[in-house]
């Protein structure tokens, strides 16, 4: 593949699913200085993965695990999430380009996706997203019944942590 078509196609993707690759790098980088990182380590891999894209699944399904793939050994690699960082309410909302004041049942939301390991967050971050078990199962590499048990986990954990909200979240 030619470098000129290489950059055509991650212009192309990256304008079509920033949005997408965002919502990951948000789950898991925390600070603005984080979130730069992270968006960096996540561009780099998707670059040099384009020549092995085989089109056996859609662009966002593939650039999904990419990207949850990255950040997961971001993560890893970083071990900042327990301590040293800022609230969520005190960062820039990269997602957002207006200036609406910010939900704070979504902010709870991230809050409480930030709190799960990173198999969880991943499951939660697709779920939210619309993508179907079978398309999890492809993205996780493990079986349509584990993400179901796992989502059913996770939505029983959030359900009951919603409810010291008066009306819930």
């Amino acid at each position: 593949m030619k470098e000129s078509e290489q950059r055509t196609i991650f212009n192309e993707w990256l304008d079509q699913h920033r949005g997408l690759l965002f919502k990951v790098i948000k789950a898991y980088a925390f600070t603005s200085s984080d979130l730069d990182d992270l968006f960096q380590d996540v561009s780099m891999q998707v670059w040099h993965s384009i020549p092995n894209f085989r089109g056996n699944s859609a662009v966002s399904t593939w650039l999904y695990r990419i990207a949850l793939n990255t950040a997961i050994k971001w993560s890893t690699r970083e071990k900042k999430h327990a301590d040293g960082h800022q609230e969520m309410d005190n960062m820039i909302n990269v997602l957002r380009a207006s200036d609406e004041p910010s939900d704070e049942r979504v902010t709870w939301l991230y809050e409480e996706i930030k709190k799960f390991n990173e198999i969880d967050r991943s499951l939660t971050l697709l779920l939210l997203d619309g993508y179907s078990y079978k398309e999890m199962s492809e993205i996780m590499g493990v079986s349509e019944s584990n993400i179901g048990v796992k989502i059913h986990r996770i939505k029983k954990q959030l359900t009951e942590n919603s409810k010291q909200y008066e009306y819930g979240v």
